[in-house]
C-alpha cells in the first residue's frame, strides 16, 4: 500500500537544522493520518504522497514550511510580581486571551530582580530544518481515526 489520503503512514525520522545540528533524533517512529488532517507539516505530507514502504525522502523546510518566522513581536517584558514566586528560564506557561481563549505558549528567556522576559515564538522558530525519513508503514486509517481526525496507537 502507498501513502494516500485516509491512510496512516509511519516514518522513521531525524530531524536536523541546515547545518547538520541535530533537533530530533527520532527515537520512537512518527504516526500520522495522512491526508489534510493538520498531523504533519503539509511539504512533507506533499512529499510523501504515493510513496511506497522503504521510500526515504529528504525534505528541506524553510521556517515558513515548519514553525514559522521568528516574530520580535511575541517577546515582552513584564513585571516579576506577575509571576509565581519560584520561576525559572526555560519554564514556560500559556497565556490566556482577554476573551478567555487558549492562547501561545510562551516561554521564561530572562528574570531580572523586577521584570520577566518571556518569548511567545516556537523555539524552531526562525530555523530551516532537514526532516530526513523512511517510509516504516502504511495502513488504511479506521472509521475511528477518520472521525477523530488523527492516528491512534
Amino acid at each position: 500500500m502507498n501513502v494516500a489520503r485516509n491512510t496512516v503512514v509511519t516514518l522513521n525520522y531525524r530531524v536536523s537544522d541546515s547545518q547538520g545540528n541535530l533537533i530530533d533524533a527520532g527515537e520512537r517512529p512518527l504516526v500520522y493520518l495522512h491526508g489534510g488532517y493538520g498531523g504533519i507539516f503539509e511539504k512533507i505530507e506533499h512529499a510523501l504522497e504515493g510513496q511506497a514502504v522503504g521510500a526515504q525522502k529528504e525534505i528541506y523546510l524553510q521556517p515558513e514550511d515548519a514553525f514559522g518566522n521568528y516574530d520580535a513581536d511575541l517577546i515582552s517584558v513584564e513585571p516579576r510580581n506577575l509571576f509565581p514566586e519560584h520561576i525559572e528560564i526555560g519554564m514556560q506557561f500559556e497565556r490566556v486571551t482577554a476573551g478567555g481563549n487558549d492562547g501561545l505558549l510562551y516561554t521564561i528567556t530572562d528574570i531580572a530582580e523586577d521584570k520577566v522576559v518571556v518569548d511567545g515564538n516556537h523555539p524552531l522558530a526562525g530555523v530551516a530544518l532537514v526532516f530526513s525519513c523512511t517510509v516504516a508503514a502504511v495502513r488504511p486509517a479506521t472509521e475511528e481515526e477518520l472521525k477523530h481526525g488523527c492516528a491512534h496507537p
